[in-house]
């Protein structure tokens, strides 16, 4: 998968004044909702969507009818057998339509509903079906950076930088803190929709912030994760900004943006469970190489050993050690159970992918 451009090129034009949008929204759909339904095109990154007349509220996810889309246009299927199928998959309340309106995350299937070669979905809520009885939670830390229509990171002065890493992160002020009204209508739309977004703050680099979803259980980690970054897409729309998911959005002395990634077992987390912690990280040390290839494209830029990071070429561990490849929080090792959190992954993964990765290694 291709990391975003930290160039983005954007007309201008699209920016309308979406107050004229209000009257509209306000109008009666007489018991028929809309439905949005929403999947991952074919560069891994790319989140498409699309709406559909419902006339009633569904039940579950089962209850949706399988739609298509041209696959073609997606870099999904190619153009003499274009048509790819939707399968719903998880239903979120809809914070742009609101009532009773909802978006539905699907997954993408050929005619005879095998997989696409880009549906990471399927393989990931396979791995996660043969260790439910391990009851693995996951919670990932979302790191992105906001940028101008220009190609600026927000805070970034034309033609120049801004002053040097250290007021920027958990800042407050107008000289520190650049782009908090997005981020805090993301946060508010993520709890209405329904995704377990649990934190937020700002991070090192100007213009780059952070939010936690989780914990959520095996295949719900990828389900809202996703959601999340799409109705922050969409809100970036409304504001005129560019999200980035480029895991190093500014070459030189600036902070990368990744995905770190916590996780624990049932074992893990009942009394005596740091060694089963142990013995987990032990086993991603002995496979670092095939997680670095599935955490993020142009990862290396990052994973520098500088910056809060560990080199790519070596796996480390340590309590409390923000620079090694995996963190065991000091609480974890005083209570002698808990998580830990896997500092590797960037912030442009796939999580169906990181989550089902860390899962087939340790269990």
């Amino acid at each position: 998968m291709a990391a975003l451009s930290t160039t983005p090129i954007v007309c201008p034009d699209v920016i309308r004044d979406r107050s004229r949008l209000a009257e509209f929204l306000a109008l009666p759909q007489f018991g028929r909702i809309q439905a949005l339904y929403v999947w991952i095109g074919g560069s891994g990154l790319d989140i498409r969507s699309k709406t559909r007349t419902l006339e009633k509220v569904p039940a579950g996810p089962d209850d949706l009818p399988i739609w298509n889309f041209d696959g073609s246009s997606t870099g999904q299927a190619p153009g003499h057998a274009s048509e790819v199928l939707l399968k719903p998959r998880a239903i979120f309340r809809d914070p742009f339509r609101r009532g009773d309106n909802i978006v539905v995350l699907c997954d993408c299937y050929k005619p005879d509903m095998t997989p696409v070669p880009s549906n990471t979905r399927a393989p990931c809520a396979e791995a996660m079906e043969k260790v439910k009885e391990h009851v693995p939670w996951f919670g990932i830390e979302q790191e992105y950076t906001m940028f101008t229509l220009d190609g600026r990171p927000l805070g970034f002065p034309k033609g120049g930088v801004p002053r040097p890493q250290g007021p920027y992160y958990c800042g407050n002020g107008v000289e520190n803190a650049y782009g908090r009204d997005l981020v805090e209508a993301h946060y508010r739309a993520c709890l209405y929709a329904g995704v377990n977004i649990s934190g937020t703050n700002a991070e090192v680099m100007a213009g780059q912030w952070e939010y936690q979803v989780g914990p959520c259980e095996g295949i719900d980690m990828g389900d809202h994760l996703w959601i999340s970054r799409w109705i922050l897409q969409r809100i970036g729309e409304i504001f005129g900004i560019v999200i980035s998911f480029d895991p190093k959005p500014m070459k030189g002395d600036w902070n990368g943006a990744g995905c770190h990634t916590n996780y624990s077992t049932k074992s893990m987390r009942e009394e005596g469970g740091l060694k089963h912690i142990l013995q987990a990280v032990t086993k991603l040390g002995k496979r670092h190489d095939e997680h670095i290839r599935v955490y993020g494209e142009g990862n290396e830029q990052r994973l520098t050993g500088q910056h809060e990071t560990a080199s790519i070429d070596e796996f480390t561990y340590g309590v409390g050690n923000r620079g090694a490849s995996v963190r065991i929080p000091t609480q974890a090792e005083k209570d002698g159970c808990g998580y830990f959190e896997d500092r590797r992954p960037a912030s442009n993964i796939c999580p169906y992918r990181v989550t089902g990765k860390i899962v087939e290694t340790t269990l």
